[in-house]
């Protein structure tokens, strides 16, 4: 398996204080640009990366074992929602400016004062890089740049799977941001596990987000909580998605069903948060004896030794499991790089064993359960912890309405007849779910709506004309939306 080879020095104690410092300097300079201004900075670095790829993607091949069409979508997807979040700037409804002129008639039973109110940026922001996606959820990935875009100065702690690529993509980023002016503590990147963590724990840090495993991410999630000032720490920790496969769709498209099934599920070796790891299939329908038949993709090295590691002691448990049996396997699928695997079980000793039979196995695995009656379908949704993801197989004639309910309570994306794979970056993504999928329910970590993460709304009580915010002035000068009286 490839691996970096440069030699990482972590960030001492004594660089890291330098950049807490140039962050907290830097905030209010950032804060104070008007949002149109940033925009600019942001398409900037979208200019200086789309540059460097020929640079970068070579870097990334070597450390990730991805391949290059992956990895040039990859950073066109980086660079994109970079300029996305330019947009939503220069359109400014992200502000949600909202204005009460004072009334003395105000029908609560007393006078109204004048309030306005906005969202406002939160102060340096730490970033917890990702191994899967090492563009797109890395150094200049999506909470980067909704952080960036909010006005906050951001620490990147890089990702000890790709730190060679971190530090060209850091010095790409730092050369952009100086040729464009901003202060130098706008960004900084820094390595090493114990710098993290000392900087998420750092008063002059406002609010962290990260992507990973559960156990990583909960124990930062711990330490967020257990400052003596907590702050917003916005994790995407782990996520099965399950997929339901209605009686009805079995019977009309069932052996494209598996087909697609085994598509999605190894799709990038299996290391897509967003992978259905379980699919539910009517018992007696032709999706299991097409999946025990298929042909199976070959194998693919997975990102590092690590998640390698990792992978095979699931995979040996979940294989091992007395309830579990092999349906379809390459023929190395405890090496390195690994065979993709289908196991069966029933739905009867899923929900008598949920905890060793629902874990996430993070790449090319997924559980085939057989249901003998559609009525289940709902006990065993609700078996599920929260999710990123669930989707529903069916057709239109279908009776899966309770099923909907439950699947809209579990997770942050419901889909129907399509695949959990694919996240666009768009404004009306969710990729965010209930716990363990994220530790913030109500966040989204990819599309524009994630930028409210790190925004905080602050309002004025009575000031003149001239000390408001520009966003909450009645003449307007940024031109955003604006709800004047209750009325947009």
């Amino acid at each position: 398996m490839m691996t970096s080879t440069i030699t990482v020095t972590p960030t001492t104690a004594t660089e890291l204080e330098e950049i807490l410092v140039a962050a907290q300097q830097a905030a209010s300079s950032w804060a104070a640009l008007r949002p149109s201004e940033r925009a600019e900075v942001l398409d900037q670095v979208a200019d200086a990366l789309d540059t460097a790829a020929s640079t970068l993607i070579p870097i990334a091949m070597e450390e990730s074992n991805l391949p290059q069409a992956r990895l040039t979508g990859e950073l066109k997807r980086t660079t994109f929602q970079l300029r996305l979040f330019g947009e939503v700037l220069r359109d400014g409804a992200y502000l949600d400016a909202r204005i009460d002129h004072a009334d003395a008639q105000w029908p609560m039973g007393a006078p109204r004062p004048d309030l306005r109110r906005v969202l406002e940026p939160m102060g340096p922001v730490v970033v917890f890089a990702a191994s899967n996606f090492p563009f797109a959820f890395s150094v200049a990935g999506g909470d980067t740049a909704s952080a960036w875009a909010a006005g906050n100065p951001v620490i990147l702690k890089a990702h000890s799977g790709h730190p060679e690529l971190s530090m060209a993509t850091a010095a790409t980023i730092t050369e952009a941001l100086v040729a464009a002016g901003v202060p130098a503590g706008v960004f900084a990147l820094v390595m090493g596990t114990e710098a993290g963590a000392t900087a998420l724990k750092d008063p002059r840090v406002k609010a962290a987000g990260f992507t990973g495993s559960i156990p990583g991410g909960r124990a930062l999630f711990d330490m967020a909580n257990a400052r003596p000032e907590p702050i917003p720490f916005y994790g995407e920790l782990g996520s099965n998605n399950p997929v339901f496969v209605t009686a009805a769709a079995a019977a009309e498209r069932g052996a494209a069903i598996a087909r697609e099934f085994v598509a999605s599920f190894t799709m990038g070796a299996g290391q897509f948060c967003t992978k259905p790891g379980t699919i539910f299939v009517p018992r007696g329908s032709e999706i299991v004896e097409t999946l025990r038949a298929i042909e199976l993709p070959a194998a693919a090295a997975l990102l590092n030794a690590r998640i390698q590691a990792g992978y095979v002691e699931v995979l040996g448990a979940l294989q091992g499991h007395e309830k579990v049996q092999v349906l379809a396997q390459g023929s190395n699928p405890l090496a390195e790089p690994p065979s993709p695997t289908l196991l069966l079980t029933s739905a009867n000793d899923l929900l008598a064993h949920p905890e060793s039979l629902q874990t996430e196995c993070f790449g090319p695995t997924a559980l085939v359960v057989e249901y003998t009656d559609e009525s289940e379908l709902v006990a065993l949704a609700e078996s599920f912890e929260g999710q990123l993801t669930a989707t529903l197989v069916g057709t239109e004639n279908c009776e899966v309405a309770d099923l909907i309910e439950v699947l809209s309570r579990k997770a942050g994306r419901v889909l129907w007849n399509q695949w959990p794979t694919g996240v666009s970056v768009t404004y009306a993504q969710q990729h965010g779910g209930p716990y363990p999928a994220t530790t913030s329910v109500g966040s989204t970590s990819v599309g524009t709506a994630a930028i409210s993460r790190f925004l905080r709304p602050v309002a004025y009580q009575g000031f003149p004309q001239g000390l408001l915010p520009e966003a909450l002035q009645d003449a307007n000068p940024l031109n955003v939306p604006q709800m004047v009286n209750g009325k947009r």
